[in-house]
């Protein structure tokens, strides 16, 4: 039996249909579901488009198609559609990331007319918790990033961004983009951070936040405070910060090669329940 198949950005009209989808996983889809909540879908509001694939004219899987390529609750079949489409369209992201199956079809099948690409994760463990551990106490010198310390907290968020995805934030436009990101996060709330004498020694941000699930990313320890256990009791503080004010379920993901933070975030009440991929150009 042939299912009639076919792939095309979407419109604000689709928003419910596309929210059903996003909001069936809600936490591998946290990072695309926030921007949709808050934006829609219209593409100047989004920062990208949104495609959809239907199968026999029922809408069944998303990619998000801007500074990331996220494929969403995509089969193979889906995975294969939406590399075409972006074949086609050139690359315009500067990373592919999702769920790993899917990211990793979509990354064989663009590889060679997109490659090579600068460094691939192809393993990085997503961790979950509803609850913190009584394990760990929560730093009370954790606390909400106020604006008027955005100059303060700025070099750890760009000492972070460098070390973790190897070039600087300030590239290009000279960091405008990202000084507005994080002034963005700031003015929301989910920005937190520790501060002895003027000097971030620990920082995290809830990046992704929808009603159902948040994601925690940006987690920094000053050099000459790493091995104190600082990142397990700033976790924890964060932690206690989400679930209270954001929402009934926090998630991250880390690299698999990072043993240090996966045991850390296991002490601090995180389990592992997937895996997610990220391509990096």
């Amino acid at each position: 039996m042939l299912t009639h198949t076919t792939t095309r950005v979407l419109e604000p009209s689709d928003l419910g249909a596309a929210l059903a989808i996003l909001e069936s996983e809600p936490v591998a889809n946290a990072f695309v579901t926030s921007r949709v909540q808050v934006a829609g879908l219209d593409p100047w509001r989004l920062g990208g488009e949104m495609w959809g694939w239907y199968a026999d004219g029922r809408l069944r899987s998303l990619c998000y198609a801007g500074a990331n390529l996220v494929p969403i609750c995509a089969g193979p079949e889906a995975v294969r559609a939406f590399a075409d489409r972006a074949r086609r369209a050139g690359r315009r992201c500067s990373s592919i990331v999702g769920p790993a199956e899917p990211t990793a079809l979509l990354w064989r099948l663009l590889e060679p007319g997109w490659g090579p690409a600068r460094e691939v994760r192809a393993n990085q463990p997503l961790m979950v918790t509803e609850s913190p551990s009584a394990e760990i106490a929560p730093d009370p010198l954790v606390r909400r990033i106020r604006k008027d310390e955005t100059e303060i907290l700025m070099p750890a968020c760009v000492a972070m961004f460098t070390e973790e995805v190897g070039i600087s934030p300030l590239a290009g436009d000279g960091g405008l983009l990202y000084q507005a990101r994080v002034a963005e996060l700031i003015g929301a709330g989910r920005s937190f951070a520790r501060i002895d004498d003027g000097k971030v020694v620990f920082k995290a941000e809830i990046g992704a936040a929808t009603t159902q699930a948040c994601q925690i990313q940006g987690v920094w320890v000053a050099p000459e405070h790493r091995g104190k256990g600082l990142s397990e009791t700033g976790m924890a503080a964060v932690l206690r910060y989400a679930l209270a004010d954001v929402a009934p379920v926090v998630s991250l993901y880390v690299n698999d090669y990072n043993a240090p933070a996966r045991k850390a975030y296991r002490r601090v009440g995180f389990r592992e329940t997937g895996t997610f991929m990220s391509v990096l150009f």
